[in-house]
């Protein structure tokens, strides 16, 4: 009867009468003599391999829903990716009621990646995509306790530093490109509007971000809106396109002088004004409505492993004895000294020690790139065919921008990958730890890890765009300490940045948890990093400042770097003779951006596998 009634549903409304019960037709009584039938034949257990396939098909349909939503959800992070079918004529729906939305569809898909088994995963391509896609949802539910919506104002990642490095990578060169700029443009008044409601429903219901860094938005904003039109960075795609007339340049800046700028300074006004009396004194993410679990779940996010503040601030302290002890052996060594604090602050200070130039900074992060491109084939395996190229950051940004940020080549070749240095007042930044850095955001670091993943065709979307900061900054702080292995460093004077930058990593665990979780003061966290690294007060202040607005983040390095350390030895131990370095990089990184827990459980079995075949 169940199934009758399964084949009746299908034929439609019309013909529900011949669906209703019939009366059991006469039928002879059967002779007792006739042999009775016997059951069918139960089909075939599916095999493993069968299993397997139906598993992945299952992990891949969600992967491949979610990415879509996710390109269409956030056109700008596919414009930056440079996929097929970007909508390079919008901006992201930043409404309160598209957040909502976003996050009932994101529980759709943890509920149905939730019903998977992935054991029978086990060595396929699927097992990855479910891991990343597993953490990327689960992560993302536990960070809506933070209400990150309400409370977007960034010196890191706010609209004023977004929109125009859009500007910088809109695609040009068709009229098609050119009505796509047009459009985007056009929709900027909409998008900053929408972000001062969010700020202000933030202000009415206690999310708010700290006065420190709404004064330092405050400030790029200025710049940015100071001088005309013609020279705003939101004329970058007329400035690009060699094929463009001047009817276009004509139409861009009508748009950005009627539409952009006054936008742009109404945020600016507001936040001036308004937001700033009403932004919160205390630094700590835990002065938001439930921003102890915000931190925690924080941590998470951008580490994929789950430590409490109190064992982040600990591991910090352990691996800050560590470094000092380093580099006490190299500053007797060349420096002739064991007094580190005040080392370091001839570093930081000593003219001999400062660059020059604009231009003598990006040389000399050019040539350590140079060095390092003709190295890596005797540690990697695996090579990228992107090219990296140094680009400094542009004038209204960087006196608050970091030392260094990457950004990754486009997936269809067009552009390469991006190594954004900070050439602010270089009359006054110490040598000491630009070639660590030039390592760390590009070779063997950030770029040979992003342009490998880029380039594998074979993994789903989801592990070759996406990324967590646990495994991408591990590795690029991993990478600094590989480059000194591979020769790269000029001099001990660098190979004292080296340490500097592994000694920010430490003092990052120490200052995060401590301003956001156990009490510390901003000062505090200032002369903490004073003592302990060669960076100049202004940097160290920004990156404090940078530690408050992104809580959780700054924690990752040190913690991934760690966790391929430990992989690394473990390797070695039980490999002995058969390991090799380039076999080990190349498992690290085949993988795309994987969370911590599935990067060992990689290496285990690859190390496992090592050791069976003898």
């Amino acid at each position: 009867m169940k199934r009758s009634l399964v084949r009746c549903a299908a034929t439609g409304a019309t013909l529900l009468a011949a669906c209703a019960p019939q009366p059991a037709p006469r039928t002879a009584p059967v002779p007792a003599s006739l042999p009775v039938p016997a059951a069918p034949a139960a089909p075939p257990a599916p095999t493993r391999e069968q299993v397997a396939d139906s598993v992945g098909r299952r992990v891949t349909a969600l992967a491949d829903e979610y990415m879509a939503a996710l390109m269409e959800r956030s056109p700008e992070l596919a414009t930056q990716l440079g996929v097929d079918g970007a909508r390079n004529d919008r901006l992201a729906d930043n409404s309160p009621a598209a957040v909502r939305a976003w996050e009932a569809r994101e529980d759709a898909w943890l509920a149905g990646i939730g019903a998977v088994d992935p054991a029978s995963l086990e060595g396929r391509n699927e097992m990855i995509t479910y891991a990343v896609l597993r953490e990327t949802l689960e992560s993302s539910r536990q960070m809506r306790v933070c209400r990150n919506e309400l409370w977007p104002v960034s010196q890191i990642n706010g609209l004023q530093t977004t929109l125009p490095f859009l500007a910088q990578i809109q695609p040009v060169g068709s009229a098609e490109a050119r009505a796509q700029t047009l459009a985007r443009w056009h929709a900027v008044p909409r998008y900053v509007d929408t972000e001062i409601a969010n700020l202000r429903e933030g202000a009415r219901t206690g999310y708010t971000a700290p006065k420190v860094n709404v004064r330092r938005v405050v400030a790029q904003l200025d710049g940015l809106v100071s001088g005309p039109a013609a020279k705003s960075p939101f004329m970058s795609p007329a400035d690009r396109d060699s094929a463009a007339g001047p009817e276009f340049r004509r139409e861009l800046q009508a748009v950005v002088a009627a539409e952009v700028v006054p936008a742009i300074r109404r945020y600016r006004d507001f936040l001036r004004d308004e937001y700033l009396p009403a932004a919160r004194e205390n630094i700590a993410v835990s002065a938001n409505p439930g921003g102890a679990e915000c931190y925690r779940a924080a941590v998470r996010n951008y580490a994929t492993v789950s430590p409490t503040p109190q064992e982040v601030h600990q591991m910090g302290l352990r691996q800050m004895e560590r470094i000092q002890a380093e580099m006490t052996e190299i500053a007797r060594r060349s420096f002739g000294t064991g007094d580190v604090p005040a080392l370091l602050q001839r570093f930081r200070t000593d003219p001999k020690y400062m660059f020059r130039s604009r231009q003598e900074m990006v040389a000399y992060a050019r040539g350590a790139l140079d060095r390092a491109k003709q190295k890596i084939p005797q540690y990697f395996g695996i090579l990228p065919r992107a090219d990296v190229i140094i680009d400094p950051y542009p004038e209204f940004q960087e006196a608050s921008a970091p030392g260094g940020e990457y950004f990754s080549p486009a997936e269809d070749g067009s552009r390469p990958g991006i190594y954004r240095i900070n050439t602010y007042e270089a009359n006054k930044q110490s040598r000491v730890g630009l070639e660590s850095t030039a390592f760390h955001e590009t070779i063997p670091g950030h770029h040979l890890q992003g342009a490998i993943a880029l380039e594998r065709k074979d993994l789903h979307p989801i592990a070759r765009f996406l990324y967590n900061s646990g495994y991408v900054e591990g590795w690029g702080l991993y990478a600094e300490r590989l480059a000194d292995e591979m020769g790269l460093f000029s001099s001990d004077l660098d190979r004292m940045g080296l340490l500097s930058n592994e000694a920010l990593r430490a003092a990052r665990l120490v200052v995060d948890p401590g301003m956001h979780a156990l009490g510390w003061t901003r000062r505090q966290a200032i002369d903490y990093m004073l003592a302990h690294t060669a960076d100049s007060r202004q940097s160290i202040e920004a990156e404090v400042d940078r530690y408050i607005n992104w809580p959780g983040q700054a924690t990752s390095y040190m913690i991934g770097n760690l966790e391929i350390r430990r992989l690394r030895e473990q390797a070695r131990q039980e490999l002995g003779a058969k390991f090799d370095i380039r076999e080990f990089h190349d498992r690290v990184l085949e993988n795309g951006s994987v969370p911590l827990p599935l990067l060992r459980h990689n290496i285990e079995r690859w190390i496992a596998a090592k050791k069976q075949a003898g």
